[in-house]
């Protein structure tokens, strides 16, 4: 598929639902009910059935896109920026539906096993979600605006596998989710200071 600004993009994991809108610069993404990314860190199986739409950069980047759910929504359903090597190794940053009815910022960094933070609560019907790989690490930030970024977080993924970046929809508990993405932006221009809103 091809999305305005970005180099061609595939699925990850067989093909799923995704038309992209030229004359509005939208990217909407539709996940069958139960899909998800997840590594239980408690020990449960293992959940792989999403797949992502992405492409593989080279050196520093940063990819970056408003994100919004439409329709009803339901518990860890979200629209999520992600990088994939393999089951063991992939990251994502999720405009998240949790189970107190709240939509969230949300990461989960995944080495073996996924370490899952919760982030700022989103009062609005969309966030701006960023991506960034900076030297060996990852970093990720969401912004209300687009403008001013708020840091989530930095990690590294220890996997010597070019990781595959892009847009992912999940709905691990609901019937689908119906994800937006929008603004987006890819760019080798990376923050010099992660921390400074920039």
């Amino acid at each position: 598929m091809r999305v305005a600004g970005l180099p061609v993009l595939e699925w990850t994991n067989g093909t799923s639902g995704a038309v992209f809108d030229d004359d509005g610069g939208e990217l909407a993404l539709h996940a069958a009910a139960g899909v998800d990314w997840s590594n239980d860190p408690l020990g449960g199986p293992g959940q792989h059935r999403a797949s992502m739409l992405g492409f593989r950069p080279s050196g520093d980047f940063a990819l970056s896109a408003r994100v919004r759910v439409v329709g009803g929504r339901s518990t860890f359903d979200a629209g999520a920026l992600g990088l994939w090597c393999d089951q063991d190794h992939w990251a994502k940053l999720c405009f998240e539906y949790s189970p107190a009815g709240q939509a969230m910022v949300v990461s989960v960094v995944t080495n073996g096993f996924s370490d899952d933070c919760n982030s700022t609560i989103v009062e609005e019907s969309s966030i701006h979600l960023r991506v960034a790989r900076v030297g060996s690490a990852f970093a990720f930030h969401a912004s209300t605006d687009g403008d001013r970024w708020d840091f989530v977080r930095l990690f590294r993924v220890h996997s010597g596998i070019a990781p595959v970046v892009g847009f992912l929809a999940q709905a691990p508990l609901g019937t689908a989710c119906d994800a937006r993405f929008d603004r987006i932006r890819f760019t080798d221009a990376v923050p010099a200071d992660l921390r400074d809103g920039s």
